[in-house]
Parts: structure tokens; sequence; C-alpha cells
């Protein structure tokens, strides 16, 4: 919820600033600004459903839209790609960081968390109609995951940021309709993280049970608390490495495999629990080893900076002339 308030900060900024009128100073292109009201008008009322089946057409909205935007990062990647110079050494395969990678992958990828309230908001909530939509589901978001990273770290190779959109030029219309239907998905993908963070503390303090009065006050102090986060802290990379590490990974890797093991009756490493056993050990390394290099060797952030090929020349509009080329050469050249 902190990271989507980062993104929805960063990115509406970048799209208000291409109203006529609106320059830097303006309020509209403020963050906090952004952010505070995005939370008002929009990601609290969705926040204070009670039943996640409430969010099917916005979660519908924002998979059509996540389609839209990979659209747009491959065109950017034919277009923009070939005018940046690429950094050293960009296509090895791995580096040394790349243990931090595991864990804004595993973040990409965490669903485990909604698991009950999906399948209780199921027509049907049977295991083949379960089995047939989560193959579905996570099979569909490994491939657009898939193409966004090869489309995004092919256009930018090493200057890529933990927000793409922060790779952008401003002044580039067609990562600006990108950036809108960015924020749009992140808006409506909010409320179902809160539904969730909602119903475990309704669990473990509530006993399973909020009334009117306190389901309006649990949501208000969860949305307020990202939100207060998200205003004070403003760089995405760090925020998801963090996310990754400390807590997909243990909900990916670490505890449902634990769960598996103590569960079975078999002794660890035989049969079937050797490869809950390789999760297991293989979880712990990464949160463990992530952490520790994220507080150790932490991202740089060029929040809010414009990318030094965004020049006047303006490479990445769909339009050019033979003197923004001829211009473009040179400083890459330099």
């Amino acid at each position: 919820m902190i990271s989507y308030n980062i993104i929805t900060g960063d990115t509406l900024a970048k799209v208000f600033l291409r109203i006529p009128g609106v320059g830097p100073g303006n309020m509209l292109a403020e963050r906090h600004f952004v952010i505070a009201v995005s939370t008002i008008l929009f990601t609290l009322p969705l926040s204070l459903f009670r039943n996640v089946s409430k969010l099917g057409k916005v979660s519908l909205l924002s998979m059509v839209l996540t389609l839209f935007i990979l659209v747009i990062v491959l065109i950017r990647a034919a277009t923009l790609g070939p005018k940046i110079p690429p950094t050293e050494s960009a296509w090895v395969f791995a580096r040394w960081n790349a243990i931090q990678a595991v864990g804004v992958m595993s973040f990409a990828f965490i669903c485990h968390h909604n698991s009950f309230m999906i399948y209780a908001s199921m027509k049907e909530p049977s295991l083949s109609n379960w089995s047939r939509v989560t193959h579905f589901s996570v099979g569909s978001a490994l491939i657009i995951s898939a193409l966004f990273a090869a489309a995004g770290y092919a256009t930018f190779t090493g200057y890529t940021q933990g927000d793409i959109f922060e790779n952008y030029c401003r002044n580039d219309d067609l990562a600006t309709f990108g950036r809108f239907c960015f924020c749009v998905s992140i808006i409506t993908t909010f409320p179902l993280e809160c539904l969730v963070t909602r119903e475990v503390v309704s669990n473990v303090f509530f006993n399973g049970t909020l009334n009117n009065y306190s389901h309006v006050a649990v949501t208000l102090l969860l949305v307020g608390t990202c939100t207060a986060l998200s205003l004070a802290y403003d760089c995405l990379g760090i925020v998801l490495v963090l996310n990754g590490v400390i807590s997909a990974t243990p909900l990916i890797f670490i505890i449902p495999s634990a769960c598996y093991l103590k569960l079975s009756t078999e002794r660890w490493f035989a049969g079937e629990n050797r490869i809950p056993c390789l999760l297991l050990i293989a979880g712990v390394f990464v949160m463990i080893t992530g952490f520790v290099m994220a507080v150790m060797f932490p991202q740089d952030c060029s929040h809010g900076a414009e990318m030094f090929y965004c020049s006047a020349s303006n490479p990445s509009s769909s339009t050019s002339t033979p003197t923004t080329e001829l211009l473009l050469q040179n400083s890459t050249e330099f």
C-alpha cells in the first residue's frame, strides 16, 4: 500500500504537468497533494467495501489498463531504446546484488495473502475452479511481467529506475498516457491490499468481527498510516526491495514450506519433502541476504529528476526532425 501511494504521487504529478498552465510550482504537480487527494477521493472509499467481490469490476479495469501500458512500453522499446546508449556490461546475466531482485520479483507474484478471501468470494468455490483460476492468473502474470521486464530493461539498461515511468521524458505524450493508465491501475489495486490487511487485523484483535464503527476506524487507521509513510518517503526502489525480502519471501517460500513440513509424517529431505526443504532454505537465504544488502547498499534514487537523454530535442516524442536526431546523436557521442 505504501509503494502504491508512492507510485501514484510520482506518476500523477507528471501527468498533471502536461496540463496547460500547470507548472512545477503548481499544487497539482506536488506529490504530497496528489497522494492526499487520490487517497481521499478514490482509495479510501474503495477500501471501505467489506466484500472483496465488490472490487471485481475495478480489478477488471486494472487488468485492461495493464495491457495498454504494456503496449506503450513495447512501443517505446522500439522507438526510444535505440537512441539511448547502453550502460557498460548491460547484458551480463546477473550481478552481485541480484538477490535483491529476487525479493522484488517475489513481491510482484505474491498473492497468497489474498487467497482465502478470493476463494470465499467465488460463485462456485471448488478446488477445480480454484486451480483453474490460479493457474490462469499466475500464468498470465508471468507472461506480462516478463514482457514488461524485458522491454523496460532493453530500453534503458543500467539507467532503469525502480519506477520505470521515471525513465520516460516528461514531454513524452505517449508515456504520459501510460502514466495515467498506470495510476488508475494502481489506485484500483490498493483497496484489495487494504481489505486483506483489515481482515488480518479483524481476526487478530476483534475475533473476526467488525461492527460498522470499528470497520471504518480500522480502515482509516490503515489507510492513514500507509499514506503518512508514503508522504514521508518517496523512493520506490528501496520500498519494493524491503517489501520483497521482508514480506513476500516469507509468504511465498518460508511459511508454506514450513507448514507443509510440519504436517508431513516423513523425515526432512526424504521423498516429497525435498522440494519444500530446498524452498525453505532458499527463502531464508534470500530474506536475510536481501535485507542486509538493502541496508548496507541502498539503491540510488533519482526521484523526480529528468534523465540525461531527455534534452530539448525531445527524443521520446512520437515525431522528430533531422535536426533533433543530429542533436541527440551529438549528445550521445559526447
